[in-house]
């Protein structure tokens, strides 16, 4: 069941990456910034990542689904807001306080966690009610 929504973020994260690029060009210049490590060798980290998210949220998705109520997009939702107050903000939180990076680019991260949460919500709604 965890395989679905890990693939699926993966391909939301390219997606997003090339997305980023073509739709928000200032943004993505963020990204020269010397604050971003730009290291061939890691770059399967990034690809890495919404797979391990996708496992982890499958399996948070499995603990947690019996306290959300109502139908499925409104569990979906419910389920993308509560990892993003929980786990995606407290984390946006300590990056812009510590790290040279602009508002906008917290933003944007905060806001791609709240979608990535959303779907696996989705997707786990649908396939383990």
């Amino acid at each position: 069941m965890a395989l679905f929504p890990a693939i699926t973020l993966l391909i939301l994260s390219i997606l997003a990456l090339y997305l980023t690029i073509l739709l928000f060009p200032s943004i993505a210049l963020e990204y020269y910034d010397p604050a971003f490590q730009s290291n061939s060798e890691r770059d399967f980290l990034y690809y890495i990542h919404p797979v391990i998210l996708g496992f982890a949220l499958a399996w948070f998705w499995e603990r947690f689904k019996g306290v959300l109520k109502g139908g499925f997009t409104m569990r979906g939702i419910e389920f993308g807001i509560i990892y993003s107050l929980v786990a995606t903000l407290p984390s946006m939180w300590i990056i812009f306080s510590a790290m040279n990076v602009s508002l906008t680019i917290v933003f944007t991260w905060f806001l791609y966690g709240f979608v990535q949460a959303l779907v696996a919500g989705l997707i786990c709604e649908k396939m383990n009610p």
